[in-house]
């Protein structure tokens, strides 16, 4: 049987003691503990405001009698309380903390895992085949694969998957643009990227569109009119529609250039780290929605208007009505979707399906799970979304259209650059073999890339700045491969040490060290539990900036005694492990030396 954590220990301890003295029948879960603020003396807080609405008591006469009653019957736990203002402050020994670090260290186990176990569906990236993957899309890829990783950890099944976007005037814009312009070029003959090379006649595209709009405007032509009267435009449209019909050279182009993207994606893909269980393409599944539309109208949810296009009334629920089905019987975006969540759930049976979109999609995401409920669909309420928050840069917010969106793979080799730049400052790799410094600069750079874009909680707007994001002594990925590199060259000398009885104090920096790896595993859970993997970098953060304050003050290898020698080494081989551990759950590599 698993012994219980320090943590788990507090808990119960607490339960027992407020069913014993005020027969309280509430779970242990639900208490409130948390870790006591630095400027009270104490380790774990208990909160006792929601307890004294149960109890019928104050706050302070539950504190005072929990707390007398912790130190009676169990001294070996608990050393001393402190009741202020509504919490409870609970001091833990030294010996305590010892014999918890000593115990989880000697002893990994994985970490307590939610029950029952379930299958999770993770959509992320979804990118577009008419341009290259762009800073935001690694935002989007970085939260679906480290939430992947996370919720994997958790003891959950997990299955990766990607819709890309393959259809639509999008990509026929960029095959137009490549008819009219590209005199039979392709990614081989101008040594371009495929998807770069792509992404480039959309552009042109867009200017060609632009010029023409101008020109008729020019000759008299309202604005509104000339962007639908562009001839550009309406040869895209007819395009468009050709590939509806099946026309062999239209699909035929259609997929040579993006056979010309996907090699693209998956260059960077590889390079990025992110990989996928399940690929789904909208022109396979777009029309599979179109079984919802009949299953609605027989049961009620949709209504079908006068001119044939079907709603449905989402005014009862704070919203509005929503198309499902055009006039001329072609399926929208929300359509689309209804039939793809069913076709997934098909497969895989999932528990909980994530869906990682901006937060711009927010609305949409409203309505489909809505529309689920309503058609009675098993899976409804396992739709989640992972809004985000757009990445902008220091000079305003990207756009596709004008080309001024920041490629992945171009703001990945200027990170490289710059780690190259800041590492070549430090002057410590002069040893390094040409070989060795390639792999270190790649390390550092999607270190520095990930970790910030993961340190923001999702739902926030966030500025990327990629000279700030790799700072050696900043909040940054950098910072903590550099401790982590660090403490393993403390390790090389220091050697595997002779294990002996622990029976010193423990010094403040010594103390706060195991309190924080205590709490690795309550910050991993609550990273799963909010799909939030900023909990976890915040938190790796914290234990490398107070290691570090911890070595500038102790030594390890000239501790004062053989006894503190001992706990140090085995201190800095716990952190180590667990930056290295929660590292990667963010997608990032810790190098051994730097």
């Amino acid at each position: 049987m698993q012994e219980l954590s320090l943590n788990q220990q507090v808990r119960l301890a607490i339960h027992q003691v407020l069913a014993e003295n005020f027969s309280w029948q509430g779970s242990s879960d639900s208490l409130v503990i948390n870790q006591t603020k630095p400027e009270f003396e104490g380790d774990f807080t208990l909160v006792l405001f929601g307890l004294a609405k149960t109890l019928g008591s104050s706050p302070d006469q539950i504190g005072q009698s929990v707390g007398a009653s912790l130190l009676k019957k169990q001294p070996a736990l608990f050393s001393a309380f402190q009741v202020v203002k509504g919490f409870l402050n609970l001091s833990i020994p030294d010996k305590k903390w010892i014999e918890d670090f000593t115990r989880t260290s000697q002893n990994k186990t994985s970490v307590d895992t939610p029950r029952p176990r379930q299958r999770v569906l993770v959509e992320y990236s979804s990118p577009n085949t008419n341009k290259p993957l762009h800073l935001g899309h690694l935002r989007n890829i970085f939260l679906g694969w480290s939430i992947s990783a996370i919720l994997k950890k958790m003891g959950q099944s997990v299955v990766k998957s990607c819709v890309v976007n393959d259809r639509g005037i999008h990509i026929c814009k960029s095959m137009i643009a490549w008819q009219r312009f590209g005199k039979g070029a392709t990614p081989t003959t101008t040594g371009m990227k495929g998807d770069h090379f792509v992404g480039h006649y959309y552009v042109l595209f867009n200017d060609a569109y632009k010029k023409e709009v101008d020109a008729l405007v020019a000759e008299g032509m309202t604005k509104e009119r000339a962007e639908q009267e562009a001839p550009i435009l309406k040869a895209t449209q007819e395009m468009l529609l050709r590939w509806e019909q099946g026309d062999a050279a239209t699909r035929e182009l259609w997929k040579i250039m993006n056979d010309w993207v996907y090699e693209g994606f998956d260059q960077t893909y590889q390079r990025v780290g992110a990989d996928f269980d399940k690929i789904y393409y909208e022109s396979e599944t777009y029309l599979l929605g179109k079984t919802f539309v009949e299953e609605g109208l027989t049961s009620g949810v949709f209504f079908r208007k006068p001119d044939g296009s079907v709603w449905i009334d989402l005014t009862d629920d704070g919203l509005d009505e929503k198309l499902v089905l055009r006039k001329d019987g072609t399926s929208v975006y929300i359509t689309q979707d209804l039939g793809l969540a069913q076709q997934k759930y098909d497969e895989f049976a999932y528990d909980q399906s994530i869906y990682v979109i901006a937060d711009e999609q927010n609305y949409h995401m409203k309505v489909l799970k809505l529309i689920l409920r309503k058609l009675g669909k098993p899976y409804a309420e396992g739709i989640l979304h992972l809004s985000y928050g757009m990445v902008e840069l220091p000079t305003g917010r990207m756009k596709s259209r004008e080309g001024t969106v920041v490629d992945a793979d171009d703001i990945t080799q200027e990170m490289v650059e710059v780690a190259r730049k800041k590492t070549e400052e430090l002057g410590k790799v002069q040893d390094f073999t040409h070989q060795e410094l390639k792999e270190l600069y790649e390390t550092l750079a999607l270190g520095a890339l990930k970790f910030y874009l993961l340190r923001v909680d999702p739902k926030k707007k966030m500025v990327f700045n990629p000279e700030e994001s790799i700072d050696f002594q900043g909040f940054t990925g950098p910072f903590i491969q550099y401790t982590h590199a660090r403490i393993r060259s403390i390790l090389r000398k220091a050697g595997e040490p002779l294990a002996i009885p622990i029976n010193a104090s423990l010094l403040p920096k010594e103390k706060e060290l195991l309190v924080l790896l205590a709490q690795y595993p309550a910050h991993l859970h609550q990273s799963a539990q909010e799909q939030n993997p900023s909990v976890l970098a915040n938190y790796t953060y914290t234990l490398a900036k107070s290691f570090n304050g911890f070595y500038a003050e102790h030594s390890v290898m000239q501790a004062e005694s053989e006894e503190k020698r001992y706990l140090r080494t085995k201190i800095c081989q716990e952190i180590a492990a667990t930056i290295s551990e929660a590292m990667a759950l963010l997608g990032i590599r810790v190098p051994e030396r730097m």
